[in-house]
């Protein structure tokens, strides 16, 4: 089984959430200026080392034929997630505990939309 590379640290998941939000390809310069709107205010630096380890570890995908680079993310916010989901569910020696107890922990609202995405799977 491949594991998903799961987002460590606070500023690795603002970037990837920037990524995530951006309807275009985006550079250093714009993930920069979308966490200064969040009070954040880290060096182009600094997200370039990120973005380049997001990008070795899969997460996005550089074109580097402009200056500056630009990148995507290679999945979806919601289809990372869900591996990420997969890959836990996967680990576990007893899914039906796991899932047991995550049904248990779900909101009303959440348990109906599990629901109906089953009988659909169905």
């Amino acid at each position: 089984m491949t594991r998903t590379a799961e987002l460590t640290g606070e500023l690795e998941r603002a970037v990837m959430d920037a990524v995530w939000a951006a309807d275009a390809p985006v550079s250093a310069y714009d993930v920069k200026a979308q966490l200064e709107l969040q009070g954040r205010t880290p060096a182009v630096t600094t997200l370039l080392t990120v973005l380049t380890r997001l990008e070795k570890r899969g997460l996005v995908v550089s074109d580097r034929s402009m200056r500056p680079h630009h990148y995507t993310p290679v999945t979806s916010r919601a289809a990372h997630v869900a591996e990420l989901m997969h890959d836990v569910l996967g680990t576990s020696l007893d899914r039906t505990a796991v899932l047991t107890r995550f049904v248990g922990g779900v909101s009303a609202e959440d348990a109906a939309v599990l629901r109906r995405l089953l009988e659909r799977a169905e």
